[in-house]
This record gives structure tokens, sequence and C-alpha cells, in this order.
């Protein structure tokens, strides 16, 4: 099965520690939808979304991958499917194949007051450079601001799965 990712989860190694079977396809895009950090999360900070604009010269770039569907419930556990995050099945621009269907997730719970904390911001930056997003796109998403995280140790623990 498909699955879109635009934020943290474009990084391999995070999202291989949800759904270990995840493998890139490549490249995609999401027309009329803009990135946007409003997603309230589980620990009060901002999320990715993939924002509705409705606007054709909008669109989010990411990376395509293939799951096994047998682990797609440990990735909306994560995400917190029904809670921050719902799930909607989209038509993604994808190379010369055209467009390609896929499943992503898209925010519930908006508050454009909040900032990312900078861990989660450096999984969706580590996530795009891997994934060779375009490097215009990739000084769009290292232009948002974050904030530090209150929780030293969680910091430590998300930023541990780029040691080695």
């Amino acid at each position: 099965m498909y699955y879109f990712a635009y934020g943290s989860n474009m990084s391999l190694k995070r999202l291989q520690a949800r759904v270990p079977s995840a493998r890139p396809v490549g490249l995609a895009h999401l027309e009329a939808h803009q990135l946007r950090f409003h997603k309230r999360g589980k620990d009060d900070s901002a999320k990715a979304d993939a924002y509705l604009t409705g606007d054709s010269s909008d669109r989010v770039v990411g990376v395509l991958f293939v799951i096994d569907p047998d682990e797609k419930h440990h990735l909306d556990r994560a995400e917190g499917l029904g809670f921050g995050y719902d799930i909607k099945e989209v038509e993604l621009a994808f190379g010369a194949r055209g467009t390609i269907t896929a499943f992503t997730y898209f925010a519930i719970h908006i508050d454009p007051s909040l900032k990312p904390y900078h861990w989660y911001k450096h999984h969706v930056i580590s996530g795009a450079k891997e994934a060779g997003l375009p490097f215009d796109y990739q000084h769009k998403i290292e232009q948002f601001s974050s904030v530090t995280d209150p929780d030293a140790e969680r910091h430590a623990r998300e930023m541990n799965l780029y040691k080695n």
C-alpha cells in the first residue's frame, strides 16, 4: 500500500521505527495543499500538516512509501489517528507515471500559535534531505521557526535515531 509522507515520517529512520516494512518509492507532490506546522501534538507542540488550500499554485512535496498493510495500524497509532490526524486518499503527481493514489494523514486539531520542537523539525529536514527534495523546498522547511522541548529526555530520545 502507498503512503505519502510530508512531515517527520519522510525520515526513513523515523518511519521504519514505526513501520519496519516502509520502503521509499520516490518523490511526489500533493497539489492545492500547503505545508504548515499547526497540528496540535500530544506534547502540545506543532506537527506538520498538508493543509488543503484549494489553490492550484500550492503544493506539498513529500515522499511516497510502500508499506505492508499489516503494519499500517502501527502508523495509525503513532500518528494519533482519530485524535490528532485523520486519514484521506490523495492523488499525487508522481514523475513520469503522471499520478498515483496513496493515503496520507491530515490534521484535525489545529492551533496556529504552536511551534514545532527542534527535534521534530530535525526529523522533517533530515527526511527532506535524504529523499532529495528540491533545495528550495528544503530551504522553505528550514525557515519555519521551532522551539526547545522542555523535556530534555524526549529531545535526546528523538535525536538518538540519528546516531550511527
